[in-house]
């Protein structure tokens, strides 16, 4: 078996079974071994019920007390099931299980193994797994992996027809030159691929998910190394000198800008005059101002005789973006002429953007990628803004210089990153901080409580509503059976239109959504005409609601701190107070002792840099950081230093075989080369 080999030729896997791989977007054996566990059980011995810690996964070895309470609904049974061993009292709640009733005999001994919680003074499980004396003992062997999953495909399915791809997959020579093993302590690729998804101990664990980081981690920041030798000297092809209409904006603006702003704003006057195109990157915290800056710079690029594009992740933002730069246009009478361009306009609209573009009728250009599309010529274009969901990289470049030019680029990102570490992964960029907000904001009110505060946190939602605001609820998975004891985005919806008044439209958007769908729900939403929205990460970018008031994050415990904190910056946009309530289903201290950060601090980059020392590897298979840096298994955060290692790799590697072309490095070349893809282009090593 090879990357290229259907997973039908997996015994097991037949025609209705690979439409369920297919779901989570497995088609090849080169698809399933590269989909990682999410995370991993280990089954530990089962402890007395006394020490069932509330908020913790444990087993326990309890008899059936009394026969089992079976109460039939229409659509619901719930289950009651009172267990005792000699140290205490749990009860059990299983839903639409009833055939437990007769399989839990009174006075039999039996292993549940479940989150513990607590109701009033009873300890308590809802849906705990049942196991005989022989299969526990089997699953304390080892460690098991838990893999996202799709509804009708069992965690159980998952692991067979791995354990078969693996045994018969032809695996790839070690690519990695012996010096870059021996120094940063690698195992090889084999052994690191059968660790992550079987590992035979923790320790086994962590150096199979270190080496395959670090192949992340390498592959992208060469092709970034590459990216910034032929980037780091383009002649400035559009001189974009100081002009007095940027001055008398400012002055005419109802507020003044931080000092945070003006060094920024003064770091890019410098580079669009300067001898060599921008291109440089603009980090700020959510609500810093990064906007208004990229404002003044394409004023000042309009001011000079060009045209400016300003690229957004969705079309929703980019039409709101649109919206915005009009309504500065017609207050403070600026000379932007601008159009909107995105995928879903009519093809008789698009030609005749085209036209105006190719003519210079329209001096700024806002859309979605279709800016960079072969059908757009542009007259004469000076300046780039785009931001780090589409960072503007060599290839995209060429595309424009074809066309006739070498733009200035301005990257914005909202990405709370230390410094250390995104020099090296803007490592082709100047790097500028906004690192102050303005004087005006209103702090959010955060607030991180467990699941029993859903009723209040209900009656909130619907008290804000009833003010006038919109609410975001966040969920970490679209739906049932992805992963367990997590909320999904289909049933949670459910609920909530359930639990708040008839009056309050609540709708769910999600990332398996078709596009014109998601553009609908968040355009309803911009609106007002949806008052609540639940979601998945998908929100994180793409969308600006100043009347959304209040964020709230199911199983937070999920997600790292400066995800959380991203989530939490599409609320705080307008003068009303806005709220963050963070729910999580884990009660244990270590998990609540990292949320209480959130709940002490609204700078991203002071969470960034605690999120870099509170999480460690039990954090890593929860909610993947989204955006730019979303690595399949490497995370910036918790793998800060081996970033930084394979940082130093890429230098010293290059600096002893710039082209790669010594026999040593022959395989690591072919490696690159058969990774590539339409993003990142290995081929042109």
């Amino acid at each position: 078996m090879n990357d290229q080999t259907p997973i039908t030729r997996i015994k097991g896997i037949g025609e209705k079974t690979e439409k369920l791989f297919r779901k989570l977007d497995i088609a090849t054996v080169g698809d399933l071994i590269r989909y990682y566990p999410r995370d991993y059980e280990d089954f530990e011995e089962p402890v007395p019920i006394s020490a069932a810690s509330p908020g913790s996964v444990c087993a326990v070895r309890a008899c059936v007390v009394g026969i089992p309470n079976l109460r039939q609904g229409r659509n619901l049974s719930i289950l009651n099931v009172t267990l005792r061993d000699a140290s205490g009292g749990m009860q059990l709640v299983f839903y639409n299980m009833p055939f437990l009733k007769s399989l839990l005999k009174s006075g039999g001994f039996y292993i549940f193994r479940g989150l513990v919680k607590t109701r009033g003074r009873t300890l308590l499980m809802e849906q705990p797994r049942l196991f005989s004396e022989t299969d526990y003992a089997k699953l304390m062997s080892c460690i098991q992996p838990r893999y996202r999953l799709t509804k009708g495909l069992t965690n159980q399915a998952v692991q067979k027809a791995m354990k078969q791809a693996l045994s018969f997959y032809a695996y790839e020579t070690e690519y990695y030159p012996q010096w870059i093993l021996e120094r940063y302590d690698l195992e090889s690729w084999r052994e690191s691929l059968n660790g992550i998804h079987f590992p035979s101990d923790r320790d086994a664990l962590a150096r199979a998910r270190r080496r395959l980081a670090f192949d992340e981690f390498f592959a992208f920041l060469f092709v970034l190394r590459q990216n910034k030798d032929l980037v780091k000297s383009i002649p400035n092809t559009c001189p974009i000198r100081e002009v007095p209409e940027t001055e008398a904006f400012l002055q005419a603006m109802p507020f003044a800008l931080t000092r945070a702003q003006k060094r920024v704003w003064e770091e890019i006057r410098t580079d669009l005059k300067g001898p060599y195109s921008m291109n440089r990157l603009v980090q700020g915290d959510v609500g810093s101002g990064k906007t208004i800056v990229a404002v003044l710079a394409l004023l000042a690029c309009v001011c000079n005789g060009y045209q400016g594009a300003m690229m957004a992740p969705t079309e929703v933002l980019a039409a709101q973006h649109y919206e915005t730069i009009s309504q500065y246009t017609a207050r403070y009478h600026l000379p932007f002429r601008p159009v909107l361009l995105v995928g879903s306009e009519t093809a008789d609209r698009k030609r005749e953007a085209y036209a105006r573009i190719a003519g210079g009728e329209v001096n700024l250009i806002i859309g979605t990628h279709a800016l960079i599309q072969e059908k757009v010529v542009y007259h004469s274009l000076g300046l780039v803004v785009t931001d780090e969901q589409h960072r503007f990289g060599v290839r995209q470049r060429e595309k424009l210089a074809d066309k006739g030019g070498n733009p200035h680029v301005l990257v914005m990102s909202a990405t709370p990153i230390p410094r250390t570490l995104a020099i090296i992964l803007y490592g082709d960029l100047h790097l500028s901080v906004i690192d102050e907000l303005p004087a005006n904001r209103l702090p959010i009110k955060n607030c991180v409580v467990n699941t029993s505060y859903r009723p209040k946190a209900y009656e909130f939602l619907a008290r804000q509503v009833s003010y006038g605001h919109q609410v975001y609820c966040i969920c970490p998975m679209v739906e049932e059976g992805e992963l367990e004891d997590v909320e999904n985005v289909t049933d949670y919806t459910r609920k909530l239109q359930s639990a708040l008044p008839p009056q309050i439209t609540v709708a769910c958007l999600h990332g398996k959504m078709r596009p014109a769908e998601k553009s609908r729900i968040m355009e309803e939403f911009a609106a007002g005409r949806i008052q609540v929205l639940v979601s998945t990460t998908v929100i994180e970018v793409g969308i600006n609601v100043p009347n959304a008031t209040v964020m709230m994050v199911e199983n937070a415990e999920r997600f790292g701190l400066a995800q959380l904190h991203q989530l939490r910056g599409r609320v705080g946009r307008g003068e009303a107070q806005s709220y963050c309530i963070f729910i999580s289903a884990r009660e244990n201290k270590e998990t609540m002792e990292r949320l209480e950060i959130l709940n002490k601090s609204n700078d991203g980059f002071y969470i960034a840099s605690q999120d870099l020392r509170q999480r460690g590897p039990g954090d890593l298979f929860g909610i993947r950081q989204s955006g730019e840096f979303a690595f399949r298994i490497g995370d910036i955060y918790t793998d800060s230093l081996l970033l930084q290692q394979a940082a130093e790799a890429v230098e010293r590697l290059l600096d002893r075989d710039p082209s790669l072309e010594t026999p040593e490095n022959a395989p690591l070349k072919a490696h690159l080369c058969r990774i590539g893809s339409e993003s990142v282009d290995f081929r042109s090593i």
